[in-house]
């Protein structure tokens, strides 16, 4: 195993100010159980999980209590022992609802655990991939496409390069920073398991060099691995971490418009899913916690926590500390891609990166202006589109124009956003332009 410098620099790109010293000194700690958990059923891309429970059910932790509803779907399991209390609608951070189960926890915990695989080495890779499929494993570093799926791709497509995605590379984020500091062994396993389903030869660990204790990390947990593996090691550059981004800046290929990972040989994987996976194959543990960031200058004592699916953001505040005087701003997720959010009330979910409380003295307000044509937006875009040009088209209501110029090509990462001197809510527009064009197509025989 050797660390090497990324040969590649993706084309576009941000240098927004990074913040991460808030967090990123602060070890992982459990959060205390909460008294009522509320547990969305769609916390991954695809149809939402369909429940197997009602009010009145008694559940262990890891028990499943939705199932899984479509091709592209997750299964949803208890993330605590208790009672189920009610079935209702819950906001999601995207500012949409969707189903809820209601669970009120129990003090003592108990457990309902998959079976296991000690020997996985050996083990049938379908058995592998169904365990990740039944253990509700998505991608944690995004949309939380089911990893089931992802590590499915179809004969003619070989993989040939598993890329194990450490760069983290959204502001003021430091969950996967510290994951791969205190769990870098577990991490290593699970990337071993991914890469054993999928006979992947080639396995890069990519991680931003704002990372250096990381990388240390890493390497020593890597160091005696076999085969063709390395660290790369990339310069830090916001969208660092989108996987066609990604997959550039090590291996120098291009993800054709329109294309996948998989068109060019390659899976790219999220830390945490990786820990996911290994939690699942070796402890048989289904999804149910994960590592978030709670961070920004207006709380009280910026911290990474491992918190339970259905955990309230309210209860993340309180958790550390309170608000430090008023929170103008609050944020799910990073702030190039993350939504704002008007109440503390809402659940978080296997997706859930961060929660960011900003003062005024961090937010600005402004008005958006017509765009004067100075580029700055087409230099920034990592996908090498035209913004200014896709939202003239969406404001005009032209969206299939926009559709021909490669909307849909838009990963929505804020780049263009960022460098707008006329303040336009270009990222706003192409969500707009995209939820046109999908439910367009969803009406389609």
């Amino acid at each position: 195993m050797q660390t090497i410098p990324s040969p590649f620099i993706f084309s576009g790109g941000i240098h927004p100010s990074y913040n991460k010293e808030l967090s990123s000194a602060s070890p992982i700690r459990e959060l205390p159980l909460p008294a009522r958990l509320v547990v969305p059923l769609s916390q991954h891309l695809g149809a939402p999980a369909k429940p197997i429970v009602k009010p009145g059910d008694t559940v262990k932790a890891g028990q499943l209590i939705a199932e899984q509803n479509g091709f592209i779907s997750a299964p949803v399991h208890a993330p605590a022992a208790g009672k189920i209390a009610a079935l209702e609608e819950t906001l999601t951070a995207s500012g949409r609802s969707c189903g809820a189960i209601i669970i009120e926890t129990d003090s003592a915990q108990e457990w309902s655990l998959l079976p296991t695989f000690s020997a996985w080495q050996t083990a049938d890779k379908k058995e592998l991939l169904n365990q990740i499929g039944v253990a509700g494993i998505v991608g944690m570093g995004g949309a939380g496409f089911p990893t089931r799926v992802k590590l499915s791709p179809p004969t003619d497509k070989p993989i040939d390069t598993l890329i194990l995605n450490g760069a983290e590379c959204e502001p003021y984020l430091t969950a996967d920073h510290r994951l791969m500091l205190e769990c870098a062994k577990e991490i290593r396993i699970g990337a071993e398991i991914v890469r054993h389903i999928l006979g992947a030869k080639t396995l890069r660990i990519a991680v931003e060099d704002n990372k250096p204790d990381a990388i240390a990390a890493l390497e020593k947990a890597f160091q005696d691995i076999d085969g063709d593996v390395a660290i790369t090691v990339l310069k830090t550059s916001y969208p660092q971490g989108s996987e066609k981004q990604q997959i550039y800046s090590v291996t120098g290929r291009q993800v054709p418009r329109g294309g996948l990972p998989m068109d060019v040989g390659c899976v790219v994987e999220n830390v945490s899913t990786a820990y996911a996976v290994y939690d699942a194959v070796l402890k048989g543990r289904p999804l149910v916690r994960r590592v978030v960031s709670v961070t920004g200058d207006a709380i009280h004592t910026p911290s990474t926590l491992l918190v339970p699916s259905g955990t309230l953001y309210g209860d993340l505040v309180a958790a550390c500390g309170g608000v430090k005087g008023k929170a103008a701003k609050v944020i799910s997720g990073g702030p190039m891609m993350g939504f704002a959010v008007s109440s503390l009330t809402v659940p978080t979910g296997k997706t859930t990166s961060g929660l960011l409380l900003f003062s005024s003295s961090k937010v600005s307000c402004f008005t958006s202006q017509a765009c004067i044509s100075c580029g700055r937006c087409v230099d920034a875009c990592p996908m090498r589109l035209t913004p200014s040009e896709l939202s003239q088209f969406i404001e005009s209501d032209d969206v299939d124009g926009a559709e021909k110029i490669s909307l849909m090509d838009c990963i929505e990462c804020g780049s263009c956003a960022f460098v707008c001197p006329a303040h336009r809510p270009l990222v706003h527009h192409m969500r707009r332009g995209k939820a046109i064009v999908m439910a367009k197509r969803s009406k389609k025989p």
